[in-house]
């Protein structure tokens, strides 16, 4: 099957995924309008309904809420993950061997050549971003253009354009942005919940039982919501992260560049400023936590390095 073949069916199933995901996130913000909603009903009467008017009227508000923050995601949520990193443009007088690098990688993956920008830390990491192939930024940090070698520079920006031309970054920004606005919302539910019950009176039992019932059910919602999300990122990205290296080699034809780069980027990668946890999944290697095998796939927003280094030996034999 050719590179364009393969690509295809990539951004096919990415779409595909997205679109899905874009489903369960809303389903899960309605799920949770619609608990709110029915507390406030069931503490107000004295009696739980079992069909709550304000849950369905709170449901559907949340639904309207998460697809607009969809949609704004999709629209700008790479401008606010670039503003977010502090991420500067770098001029080609700059940086000339990075330039030809994406410029070489850019010709042999068809991908229109991306905005190139640098992100000043010692820190080994580069991210890729953007929600069209056409409009795609690679960002490298200051730390892998002084220490990489060429080879392996090129091998870590195929992998950062391989990004861009399977559609991963579009998937990523939205999962990113989404995710952390159900972490936000349901925050904010738990901490009403208990700023709510501290100042119920003891001496008022009715309903409680009803009402009680109402409050464990919200927060499981707000606590699991959450979590769903989370496991549904980390699993894709995962997938993703594999899917990245396997083309990179499409593109450079030598497997050994990105593996000797992912052996220095294990070695050196740490936080920086303007890295969160809220964008950690869109680096190569997680600048925030090292994951090994040893690590929970819950848990884990990368493969462990070990076993993509592993994997890419394998394409090169």
């Amino acid at each position: 099957m050719s590179a364009t073949a393969d690509f295809v069916a990539a951004q096919k199933q990415n779409r595909r995924n997205t679109f899905l995901l874009l489903v369960a996130l809303t389903v899960l913000a309605a799920a949770t309008g619609y608990m709110v909603g029915w507390l406030v009903e069931g503490e107000a009467s004295d009696t739980v309904p079992l069909l709550s008017t304000l849950g369905l009227a709170a449901a559907g508000l949340m639904a309207v809420v998460s697809v607009g923050w969809s949609a704004l995601s999709l629209a700008f949520g790479d401008k606010l993950v670039l503003a977010l990193a502090s991420a500067k443009d770098i001029t080609q007088a700059e940086a000339p061997q990075l330039y030809n690098v994406v410029e070489e990688i850019s010709i042999s993956s068809g991908v229109p050549m991306p905005r190139v920008m640098v992100l000043e830390t010692d820190a080994l990491n580069a991210f890729a971003t953007g929600n069209r192939v056409g409009l795609g930024t690679i960002v490298v940090t200051r730390g892998l253009l002084d220490t990489l070698s060429r080879d392996e520079l090129q091998g870590v920006v195929a992998h950062e354009m391989a990004h861009l031309a399977n559609l991963d970054t579009r998937y990523m920004v939205v999962v990113g942005v989404t995710v952390g606005l159900i972490a936000l919302v349901c925050d904010m539910l738990l901490r009403t919940i208990a700023w709510g019950g501290s100042g119920r009176s003891t001496n008022d039992k009715k309903g409680s039982s009803g009402g009680g019932l109402l409050i464990i059910l919200l927060i499981v919602v707000a606590i699991f919501a959450p979590l769903a999300a989370k496991a549904v990122q980390m699993a894709v990205s995962r997938q993703r992260e594999y899917l990245a290296d396997a083309t990179s080699v499409q593109f450079t034809r030598n497997p050994n560049g990105l593996i000797s780069a992912l052996g220095k980027l294990a070695e050196k990668a740490a936080p920086f400023p303007g890295v969160s946890r809220a964008t950690q999944h869109l680096f190569i290697v997680n600048p925030v936590q090292t994951f090994t095998s040893k690590t929970p796939a819950l848990l884990a927003t990368h493969p462990d390095i070990e076993d993509r280094i592993a994997r890419l030996r394998n394409l090169g034999s």
